[in-house]
């Protein structure tokens, strides 16, 4: 049976994180502790899940010429990721500032840096690696890269029959044309209130959301749920996966997590509500401990927790418009 390649195209980050015993916001200077460096970013992430769960996986973005380059790579190169990375002379590698306060919802300030430093050689690159693929693929992308970036993902993607994941991050930058090539988005609840244009506050709401997403032409829509579950709008139906009961220390790349999770579930050809179903235990468990890449589980764990979910899903009634 040919390799299967999970290919995670987007952000590439250093990830500088502490935790602080208030919100942010909330007194103009905070005292903070556990300070942490990761590697993280969108893409980052989900290509470390990738490799973690046994599969071909390949890095397509961009870092800096300086020292964070390593401290966003060196983690995906130990677990096995290749790494297609390109340093772009005179810029700095993306950074994530991370704060962790005691409900352990974290806020980031992030700084895109190199992650928006694309020129027309380096698309055509990724065309070449993207090229040199063969037997069974998923592409998982955001919109932490230039938006002609994915366009021209995608496209060659579709082209070449593979499956292709969107985390619409960010959401001002979705080119709604796309959505009809797209198997899955997976928009947290601001990000879908953003694209429908409308406040996701109930279940109901995320349903609505989904409903609508998936009538712009995407195959699958997901919308994660701040509890860590989520509804899916599929072709077997509207669901509801609920969230763990796990008491959170970070939540740091749990999203992240989800995402990457579901395309690899995907990739191996499970159905769009098992696959789901792997995307919330991949959550659940990313926010028992500090970090993201740090803190995501293998297989073994995912699979377990994913079957105890699929047991607990709820099918649910089209809301009323």
């Amino acid at each position: 049976m040919p390799r299967r390649t999970l290919v995670s195209l987007g952000s590439v980050n250093a990830d500088f994180q502490v935790r602080v015993d208030a919100p942010a916001g909330s007194q103009e200077t905070l005292l903070a502790h556990q300070f942490r460096r990761f590697a993280g970013g969108k893409a980052g992430n989900a290509a470390f899940l990738g490799a973690r769960f046994g599969h071909r996986s390949l890095l397509l973005g961009r870092v800096g010429d300086d020292a964070l380059a390593e401290q966003a790579l060196a983690p995906l190169r130990d677990a096995g990721v290749e790494v297609a990375v390109e340093s772009v002379p005179g810029r700095s590698t993306g950074v994530s500032m991370i704060t962790v306060p005691p409900d352990a919802k974290k806020h980031i300030v992030l700084a895109t840096n190199a992650n928006d430093d694309w020129a027309v050689p380096g698309i055509e690159a990724m065309a070449g690696v993207f090229d040199g693929i063969t037997g069974p693929a998923c592409l998982v992308v955001n919109y932490e890269v230039p938006a002609i970036v994915v366009r021209r993902a995608v496209q060659m993607a579709c082209r070449q029959g593979w499956s292709v994941v969107l985390d619409p991050s960010f959401p001002d930058r979705v080119e709604r044309d796309l959505l009809p090539s797209l198997t899955a988005i997976v928009p947290n609840v601001a990000e879908a209130e953003a694209l429908v244009g409308f406040a996701v506050a109930s279940l109901d709401d995320a349903a609505r959301a989904a409903l609508a997403l998936q009538s712009e032409g995407v195959s699958i829509a997901c919308v994660k749920l701040s509890d860590g579950g989520c509804v899916l709008a599929g072709d077997a139906g509207l669901w509801h996966l609920p969230g763990g009961h796990l008491k959170p220390v970070d939540t740091t790349g749990a999203g992240d997590g989800f995402t990457g999770a579901m395309a690899i579930a995907l990739l191996e050809g499970r159905p769009p509500l098992e696959a789901a179903a792997w995307g919330v235990a991949t959550a659940q468990h990313a926010v028992t401990a500090y970090g993201s890449q740090a803190a995501y589980p293998d297989r073994a764990r995912v699979e377990a927790s994913a079957g105890e979910l699929l047991d607990r899903a709820v099918p649910l009634e089209r809301p009323a418009c």
